[in-house]
């Protein structure tokens, strides 16, 4: 079997690894990559030397080039359709690619991943915060208090080809408003904009965020493996990232990770976060894809996968509602992300990621448009301004 991965993220190798202990006759030739690279990379990997399981970027174009394989069929074999309709969603595709959420099966996932807001306990109880903040409000007291006791606030990456600042900023974008709206943009449903005011209202509270200093020094010179080792070294306070670190974080920092979702503006306000699987496909061309599509089934139904995707990925693997789910100690940070993604299925809060709506708009749009606000060089409806005309001229290139 061939594999084209996303290099830093052990749950997949972990996988694969596993999968050949249980079936000796299936070995793995991988290939890593950064995401950025893949996002890159993937038209003309998936054309020219089409591996059998793929980490996917945006995936509508692909589908429009016809590189991935539509998996209807497995599904219907696997009894993927009877799983909830929710975790298959953003994976569907109408003809040509467009829209998104619904039509055709073109990706699984090998877990369900989620995004909130990582904090390091014993910097947290220098601040005297003793739980994460239930308003947005109060997440800002939290901020000022760290950063007058000179504590880095909020340790982000944003530097390279993938711009960190999407993560706080789509959280502050949930806080804002609902997540309805960013998911048809992210769907490219006709008439949909980034550009509305309470994406405004958030774009303007990052800047607030920047302009006071509570992202660290040289944010746009960092890369997401130095942000990570920064905070498990205990150099900063908060981390927008996702809980596919929950495992690492365990083991690297016991007992002192916490997680939260991010807080609503209002208080009692519904809670929304960057929920979406993480997504593999398999090449229309493969040698292998009957194997790779086991492979992914067996990822979502065998009990010892599931039990990696919890201790390794951190979050919910897919699969059927009724599936075995691992039991997790309460005083992991596991355990909080797993907990955080059921609050989140209950606010129907799940939302694909703002990078994924055209498979440039995060390297070429998002990315260094953030990075020019860091910088002072656009506003925050500037930078709204500029990413929307960039959606609308790839959507119309395509």
């Amino acid at each position: 079997m061939s594999g084209y991965f996303e290099t830093g993220f052990p749950l997949p190798k972990a996988l694969t690894t596993e999968f050949t202990k249980q079936h000796p006759n299936v070995t793995w030739d991988v290939r890593e990559d950064q995401f950025a690279v893949i996002t890159q990379n993937a038209p003309r990997v998936l054309a020219d030397n089409p591996p059998d399981l793929m980490r996917l970027p945006q995936v509508s174009e692909l589908v429009k080039d016809n590189l991935l394989k539509n998996l209807d069929g497995y599904a219907q074999a696997f009894g993927w359709d009877k799983w909830p309709a929710s975790q298959l969603e953003q994976l569907r595709l109408g003809p040509g690619g467009r829209p998104r959420g619904e039509g055709s099966l073109y990706a699984l996932g090998l877990n369900f991943s989620m995004t909130g807001i990582f904090y390091n306990k014993k910097l947290a109880a220098q601040v005297g915060m003793t739980k994460p903040p239930a308003t947005l409000a109060e997440l800002d007291q939290v901020l000022g208090k760290a950063k007058s006791a000179g504590i880095t606030p909020i340790l982000q990456f944003n530097g390279g080809a993938t711009g960190g600042l999407a993560f706080p900023l789509q959280n502050l974008m949930a806080s804002y408003g609902p997540a309805g709206p960013i998911n048809d943009w992210i769907f490219q449903k006709p008439g949909a904009t980034i550009d509305t005011p309470s994406n405004l209202q958030a774009a303007q509270h990052l800047e607030k965020w920047t302009k006071a200093g509570y992202f660290q020094k040289d944010i746009n010179a960092v890369d997401y493996a130095t942000m990570m080792s920064r905070f498990i070294d205990g150099k900063g306070l908060f981390m927008f990232n996702g809980d596919w670190e929950s495992g690492n974080l365990d083991k690297q920092m016991p007992g002192n990770a916490g997680f939260s979702l991010m807080p609503p503006a209002q208080q009692g306000g519904k809670r929304a976060a960057m929920s979406a699987p993480l997504t593999f496909g398999i090449a229309a061309n493969a040698k292998n894809a009957d194997c790779a599509a086991f492979f992914l089934n067996w990822v979502a139904t065998d009990k010892r996968a599931r039990e990696i995707g919890v201790e390794i990925g951190g979050s919910r693997p897919m699969g059927p509602a009724d599936a075995y789910m691992p039991a997790v100690a309460s005083d992991k940070v596991t355990a909080s992300t797993l907990e955080a993604g059921a609050d989140i299925a209950g606010d129907n809060g799940a939302m694909d990621f703002i990078a994924n709506a055209t498979g440039a708009i995060y390297a070429k749009s998002w990315t260094p448009n953030l990075q020019k606000l860091v910088a002072g060089q656009l506003t925050a409806q500037e930078l709204l301004t500029k990413v929307q005309a960039d959606y609308t001229g790839q959507l119309e290139g395509n």
